[in-house]
């Protein structure tokens, strides 16, 4: 289906409304996974044009990710990743992860930004960063575009690479659904219960009997409504 590609334009009014030289895109994935890490990228484009075919993640094929990245990684002014545990998000809910990832991405930048586009419509990182949230910024802002690509790829190799490891997560098939819901994770859990990497406080333990006694409940109501809105619905 055709689309519309990502323009600097959100860039260019942040520039010119409050002064900012640098400008930050700022995408995540994993919310709504089952197992492994919540990512978030921090990226800086300046004003060039990006490589062809740049878009949103979701709409791009796994083979054409992975050859957009490739040309991204070098393309881009600077980027870097920021990551929260399945620890971190069992003990302080979605909102606040991500928080912690985002920052942990953009203070590794080489130069602090002056001002983020965050992909979606809740800003989730506030203070004191000056944040313009877009919803469906990662298909309508260039470097919350490539922040998208570079994020999604980076992290579906880490989740890739659990599938080798001695632990024994091929059963899961990592590699091929990233610990979102699949049949096949879901058929994984029930026989041989969570790993480490997967997310204790999940509504999923909800299905599985057996398992049950190892869900993880935190002690702040609030945290964990915030948190439900982003949890993906998959029934046993």
């Amino acid at each position: 289906m055709p689309y519309e590609p990502p323009t600097h334009t959100v860039e260019r009014s942040l520039r010119a409304t409050t002064g900012a030289k640098i400008v930050a895109g700022v995408d995540e994935v994993g919310r709504g996974a089952w197992a492994g890490p919540v990512t978030v990228c921090a990226a800086v484009t300046g004003l060039r044009r990006p490589p062809a075919g740049l878009t949103d993640s979701k709409l791009l094929s796994p083979r054409r990710r992975d050859e957009l990245v490739l040309l991204l990684e070098e393309w881009v002014t600077s980027y870097a990743l920021g990551h929260s545990t399945p620890e971190e998000i069992d003990e302080l809910g979605m909102t606040a992860a991500l928080r912690l990832a985002a920052e942990r991405a953009l203070n590794a930048l080489p130069v602090r930004p002056d001002a983020v586009i965050l992909d979606g419509k809740h800003d989730y990182l506030g203070a004191p960063w000056k944040v313009r949230t877009v919803i469906k910024g990662d298909q309508s802002c260039i470097a919350v575009a490539a922040a998208s690509v570079i994020a999604k790829v980076r992290r579906d190799a880490m989740m890739a690479e659990l599938d080798g490891e001695a632990g024994g997560c091929a059963p899961y098939a990592f590699a091929a659904n990233a610990g979102y819901p699949s049949p096949v994770h879901k058929a994984a859990l029930e026989e041989l219960g969570p790993t480490a990497h997967h997310r204790l406080s999940w509504s999923y333990l909800d299905g599985l009997p057996q398992w049950r006694h190892l869900k993880k409940h935190r002690i702040s109501a609030e945290a964990a409504a915030l948190e439900s809105g982003g949890q993906l619905g998959f029934e046993f």
